[in-house]
This record gives C-alpha cells, sequence and structure tokens, in this order.
C-alpha cells in the first residue's frame, strides 16, 4: 500500500458538495484509514466585469475532486464502493466497470497542487526573475506571438509579467509568463 492521488469524477458544479460529504466521513473517522485528504484544486483569478475588476476562485479540473488515498490491495472495492455511492459522484477516473483504481503520477498531483497554491512552488520553476518594469520584450509565444510591448508589471509570485503590447493602435495590458518573453 502506498499513498497516491486519486481523481474522482462528479457532476459539474457538485464538486464542493462531495468535498464536503467526504470530509464529513473523515472528520467521522469512517475513512479514516484510507483517505488521508480531499481537494477540489482552484485558483484565484482576477475577471474583469464591466470595467470592475475581481478576484473569483475557478476550478482548475471543473467536475472533478482529487483524494489521497492508501488504497489496500485486499478490500479496495468495499471502499470504491462506498465512495462510488455518494451522491453526485460518477466514479473514478480512467476505470471501467469495477477495476481497480489507479493513482495520478506524483508529478501530476504537484503541478496540480502548485497550481491551486495547496503546495509552495519549486524555487527553480520561477526563472527569469529578473525582469523589471519598463523594460522592452518580446512576445515569442502564445496568443499575442510577435507583439513587442514594455513591462508594466513584475508578478513573481505567479512567474508572469504584465506586458503593455500595441493591438489595433491602442495599449493595451497583457499576463504573460516569464518563458514566452524575451529581451529587446
Amino acid at each position: 500500500m502506498a499513498k497516491g492521488w486519486y481523481i474522482l469524477h462528479v457532476f459539474s458544479g457538485h464538486e464542493n458538495k462531495v468535498e464536503k460529504y467526504i470530509q464529513m466521513y473523515l472528520d467521522e473517522g469512517v475513512y479514516g484509514d484510507v483517505i488521508s485528504d480531499v481537494k477540489v484544486p482552484s485558483e484565484e483569478v482576477s475577471e474583469k466585469v464591466n470595467g470592475k475588476t475581481r478576484v473569483v476562485k475557478k476550478k482548475i479540473l471543473p467536475g472533478y475532486v482529487m483524494l489521497e488515498m492508501d488504497l489496500p490491495e485486499r478490500g479496495w472495492k468495499k471502499t470504491c464502493v462506498a465512495i462510488r455511492r455518494i451522491q453526485s459522484v460518477l466514479g473514478f477516473l480512467g476505470t471501467m466497470g469495477d477495476s481497480k483504481p489507479q493513482p495520478i503520477s506524483s508529478e501530476e498531483a504537484k503541478a496540480i497542487l502548485q497550481k491551486a497554491g495547496a503546495i509552495k512552488a519549486d524555487k527553480g520553476l520561477l526563472i527569469g526573475q529578473d525582469y523589471v518594469a519598463g523594460e522592452k520584450v518580446r512576445v515569442t509565444e502564445g496568443p499575442f506571438e510577435s507583439f513587442s510591448g514594455v513591462i508594466e508589471k513584475v508578478m513573481p509570485e505567479k512567474g508572469k509579467l504584465q506586458v503593455v503590447v500595441g493591438i489595433f493602435g491602442r495599449s493595451t495590458p497583457v499576463e504573460v509568463e516569464y518563458q514566452q518573453v524575451e529581451r529587446v
């Protein structure tokens, strides 16, 4: 038995409800020996609506819930059937019928949890931290490829830059990752 992260497929929009049910069972000690954590990975995103900027939580995996489980070799079926019977649960990702669920790789789980902010990102991932506001850059990939602009804001905690580029004759701020730009 080894701990791993499993993906539970649920009705879209019911992720928090399923998380609450499983957390309630954990608090009561029902799955305490098998399930150690349950998460609905989400990140905070700022969006503009009617000229106002607000921060909202967006689910990284809509329709899915992550479970950290130590699924035993014997008796796994009883646990999985009990989890599948929770209202709004469709089943485990990647299983057909009554087959044993497989955990996602530790790299995939780490990437999702880092994006959600549940664990800290590695320092090595934040490359190019020496950009400064006012510096001229060219976007090398993404929807704004080949546009040139000036860095308006550096966001090292996100690994992103806010660059002002000219689109249709207007200065427009766009958010790009460090690796999507090069100095001019």
